[in-house]
């Protein structure tokens, strides 16, 4: 099975992609390929973070490569948190105080709706590709669910009545901006490999 690498350590991420590519290639994470190093996320925009990460990879190990970046836009709050979801609240990381940010600056707000956006950034061969997975919903008041990570607890998908940390993680994967943009690059990768059978 081909290898590619997958520039991350989050688990949880690791553990969603894998459900959806596993069955066509062995992904790797940074620490399968003894990258210990805090890969820098300095870009203004998901895209720009997301091929920052893929393209250290590349420079310095040598796989195929693809790197995400995600988070969660909120109409309200002129799209915020975006590039920064995953650090909200202030360094470190920190996905309850990260919650109880977006719930205090969203006390009184009418208007709740929000997206969560993906873009995989993929260096193969000698060439970079992206792909982007965008779902539509809206934020709610309570936290609802203990399942998925992040702002998946505040988060109802349109058409649907749960959160996402309310869904399994086989009918998150189905529907999620990670799962949408990882199709694509799916379905990319499983063309460029039939094309060089």
């Amino acid at each position: 099975m081909k290898q590619i690498v997958f520039a991350t350590n989050n688990k949880h991420k690791l553990e969603e992609v894998r459900a959806i590519v596993g069955k066509y290639f062995d992904v790797l994470s940074l620490s399968d390929i003894g990258c210990k190093e805090d890969i820098p996320e300095t870009g203004c925009t998901f895209e720009e973070n997301a091929v920052m990460k893929a393209q250290y990879v590349k420079d310095k190990y040598g796989y195929d490569c693809f790197a995400d970046d995600s988070g969660l836009e909120v109409t309200a709050l002129n799209n915020e948190p975006g590039v920064f979801s995953a650090r909200y609240a202030g360094e470190p990381s920190d996905s309850l105080r990260n919650i109880e940010k977006l719930m205090f600056n969203m006390q009184g707000v009418k208007e709740r709706s929000a997206r969560f956006r993906t873009c995989i950034a993929l260096l193969y061969g000698h060439k970079e590709y992206l792909f982007e997975g965008c779902i539509e919903g809206n934020i709610i008041d309570t936290l609802r669910g203990t399942n998925g990570f992040g702002y998946d607890p505040l988060f109802v998908p349109v058409g649907y009545d749960i959160t996402f940390a309310e869904m399994s993680s086989e009918e998150k994967n189905k529907i999620s901006h990670r799962a949408l943009a990882t199709q694509k690059l799916i379905d990319f990768l499983t063309d460029k490999i039939d094309c060089e059978a």
